[in-house]
């Protein structure tokens, strides 16, 4: 029986190769069929006859058309002799202006590479600065909340454990101080009351048309998750690490933030910019529609902080933070635990190990 098996087994394998080779010839020929088929047709007997007689024309208008090249040769060689000199000249005179020319364009097409700043949340022991979220929420309200939202983000989310920690008090203040439209009342009609801690922040335009229409085109983005949504890449071997889990740098989108709103500069003098558009070498493209809007001393901190630009963009960027992630030190906790649990069963696990198989021989 095994013998038969064996035999009808090699049977099957040679009965499957020839049906691959079968299919591998077919699919061939039907990818050369096409061209088989555009192959010039031979040519006709017209074709033939007349081929002669226009070769013995092409042989006898042939020398009288070398002699004229040959007799206007040499005037051509000698003025193309008296004009290189300078032609040279000038080609090595541009050559540098254009190649500088090209490396600014090319400069003005890409944006520079973000800044790297210290985070007090980054790393695996990372933890927000209460002092700096609270700052870079008055910087928010004060400058930032006139075009762009926050509409992920409620009111009682501000005295919530791991962010700004401001009194509950405070949080009713503070949300009273909102009209949120509501409704329908009993009369079908939508109507205007003070906010509560449970609401979200309300937008500060009713739709993207309106906000178009008032910031002549621009529609500046919701900062709700802002600093996690904008990145870049950090480059070789940098971003090696970036695609590791567990060693991801997680900081771009502040790094970018920051960078960006510190980095507003005149433009270059050969580089024009439409009305409307400011000049950044942080952004995409190099040109950003928002004005810079920080400067010194436009929002005072009572608790001694430099009232700087940099020091704006940092605590800004910092809040921004957190309205992307505010549980982001819960998550730590819980996988700095997690880690801790499994290093000690791993632990238990090995000598668990050595003392069942210790009796054992090997």
């Amino acid at each position: 029986m095994s013998e038969a098996h064996r035999k009808s087994r090699r049977l099957v394998s040679s009965m499957k190769r020839r049906a691959l080779i079968s299919i591998a010839v077919a699919a061939t020929l039907a990818l050369l069929g096409p061209a088989w088929a555009q192959e010039e047709a031979p040519p006709s007997t017209t074709d033939q006859a007349a081929a002669p007689s226009a070769q013995e024309n092409d042989q006898g208008a042939a020398p009288p058309a070398k002699e004229a090249d040959k007799a206007a040769e040499p005037p051509a060689k000698e003025g193309d002799n008296a004009a290189a000199p300078p032609a040279k000249e000038a080609e090595k005179v541009a050559a540098p202006e254009a190649k500088e020319k090209e490396a600014r364009h090319e400069s003005e097409r890409h944006e520079q590479k973000p800044k790297r700043f210290d985070w007090s949340f980054a790393g695996a022991f990372g933890r927000y600065d209460k002092a700096q979220l609270r700052r870079g929420f008055k910087v928010y309200k004060e400058v930032c909340s006139s075009c762009h939202s926050i509409k992920m983000l409620a009111f009682r989310n501000l005295s919530q454990p791991g962010g700004p920690e401001f009194p509950e008090k405070e949080v009713e203040a503070l949300a009273a101080s909102y009209k949120i439209k509501d409704g329908p009342n009993q009369a079908g009609e939508y109507f205007d009351r003070p906010g509560r801690p449970s609401d979200r922040f309300p937008p500060p335009f009713a739709n993207e048309q309106a906000a178009r229409a008032a910031l002549a085109g621009n529609y500046p983005p919701d900062m709700s998750v802002l600093a996690k949504a904008r990145g870049y890449s950090r480059g070789f071997p940098l971003f090696l690490f970036d695609a590791l889990p567990g060693f991801s740098y997680q900081e771009h989108g502040v790094d970018y933030i920051t960078s960006l709103m510190e980095g507003y500069e005149d433009p270059p003098p050969d580089v024009k910019m439409p009305d409307g558009q400011f000049y950044d070498p942080y952004m995409p493209g190099r040109r950003i529609g928002m004005p810079p809007p920080l400067s010194e001393g436009v929002v005072t901190y009572e608790d001694g902080a430099p009232q700087t630009i940099d020091q704006y963009a940092k605590d800004v960027a910092a809040f921004m933070m957190w309205v992307a992630e505010p549980h982001l030190e819960s998550r730590k906790r819980t996988g700095l635990g997690v880690v801790a649990f499994l290093l000690v069963f791993v632990g238990l696990l090995y000598f668990t190990k050595r003392k069942i198989w210790s009796n054992v021989p090997h």
